[in-house]
């Protein structure tokens, strides 16, 4: 997509959204440049939401005020690496995203920086760098154990070693419906599972089962104050529906 066709487009995706959800962003600027990531190597920044905090003792559509910024070149980058880049979705994604930025600065609320937080420490887990074992955790809350982060789906589930060693699959609820695998040999302290063969809705990219070692009190204690490192297992599992479910 060219760059005024691309102007174009962002204009329109951003002048349909209710004005409700635009309450004290003053515009679109849309520009050609291309951002690269402050801290990742090969990550683009797609947009901004550019706020700026005037005194008051509460925050409002008055006195927070925003400027949401997509920069085409980033884009155009991306797009160069991913034959399936849709443009169109793209856009509308980090439109929607940066106003939600905005809209968490009028709440007061940062859950949107937590998720970007575990964006990144999922591309560093993925670039083989170091990352926080337990960003998931840092992701969008959809269920009590359910989070997803960007594209993928985090289910979390908690085991005692003892309990674990006794099983010869592990169980799970995927929408609606209950699946199995066998289970890995190992529990480790955070073990990331990916599934294989279950159905994923359009832009979903991947589920992944977290096994999480359960603690006593008192091993919670001794790890705070030891140096030894958590340990983190990966794996992948085919899952097959449990028979008789329902």
């Amino acid at each position: 997509m060219n760059f005024p066709s691309f102007e174009r487009f962002a204009r329109e995706v951003f002048d349909d959204i209710p004005e409700e959800y635009r309450a004290g962003v003053d515009g679109l600027v849309v520009r050609r440049d291309a951002v690269p990531h402050p801290e990742l190597a090969g990550i683009w920044t797609l947009g901004e939401c550019l706020t700026e905090e005037h005194v008051s003792d509460f925050a409002s559509a008055d006195t927070t005020r925003s400027l949401i910024a997509l920069y085409w070149g980033s884009f155009r980058n991306l797009a160069r690496d991913n034959e399936d880049f849709d443009w169109e979705d793209e856009v509308w994604e980090t439109l929607t995203h940066e106003l939600r930025h905005h809209l968490e600065s009028l709440a007061g609320d940062d859950a949107l920086e937590d998720v970007d937080y575990a964006a990144d420490e999922s591309f560093r887990r993925f670039e083989g760098q170091d990352f926080d074992p337990w960003y998931w955790q840092r992701g969008d809350r959809v269920e009590a154990d359910v989070y997803r982060v960007e594209r993928a789906w985090y289910i979390e589930q908690e085991w005692m070693t003892d309990e674990f060693d006794a099983l010869t699959h592990i169980t799970f609820t995927w929408r609606g419906g209950r699946y199995r695998f066998p289970r890995p040999e190992e529990l480790g302290d955070v073990h990331f599972v990916l599934v294989h063969g279950l159905e994923l809705a359009p832009g979903d990219e991947a589920v992944e089962l977290v096994l999480v070692r359960r603690r006593t009190w008192w091993q919670n204690v001794r790890r705070m104050v030891s140096s030894a490192k958590t340990l983190v297992l990966e794996s992948e599992a085919h899952a097959e529906p449990v028979v008789g479910q329902g």
